[in-house]
């Protein structure tokens, strides 16, 4: 009686491995972005130091504070973090440097929230518009965008 061979053959095991590099292969760049979009989120609640000041003097005076001095904020090198190595305003809007320990792919990139406003209507609260997306329907837009972070890297928020 002859008996029948168990296992897998080399081919059979070189197919398979063929098969699980490729779907590998395949799947890190949509890591890596995830990778990137979590640094900057990471990097977004840094940005709560600033927008107070800014709304504070929309509310008060109807004007935008034009650099950090004017929102008695330090320095833009001073306010960092893991991800972020500077944060200045410029006429209202704050732009977000990324530096540190960020991803090499943003490193260096600007990402800018800019404050929008209703300009006849100082109640209302400040809305931030991230990066490049639209603002809010009849509000005014204020502040240069400077973002030049890719869309791919962005949350969709600031898309």
């Amino acid at each position: 009686m002859k008996t029948l061979p168990r296992g897998f053959t080399l081919i059979e095991m070189l197919a398979v491995l063929a098969i699980i590099t490729i779907l590998a292969l395949m799947a890190i760049p949509s890591y890596m972005d995830r990778i990137v979009r979590q640094h900057i989120e990471a990097a977004l609640p840094l940005a709560d130091i600033a927008k107070k000041p800014v709304a504070d003097s929309w509310a008060q005076l109807q004007a935008f504070p034009t650099d950090n001095a004017a929102a008695a904020l330090p320095v833009a090198e001073k306010i960092v973090n893991n991800h972020v190595s500077s944060l200045a305003i410029e006429d209202g809007a704050i732009q977000i440097t990324f530096g540190n320990r960020v991803n090499k792919a943003i490193f260096g990139k600007i990402l800018t929230l800019r404050p929008a406003v209703v300009a006849d209507a100082p109640v209302v609260p400040v809305a931030w518009v991230c990066g490049n997306a639209q603002g809010p329907e009849k509000m005014t837009i204020n502040g240069v965008n400077r973002t030049n972070v890719p869309n791919t890297f962005l949350p969709l928020a600031c898309r």
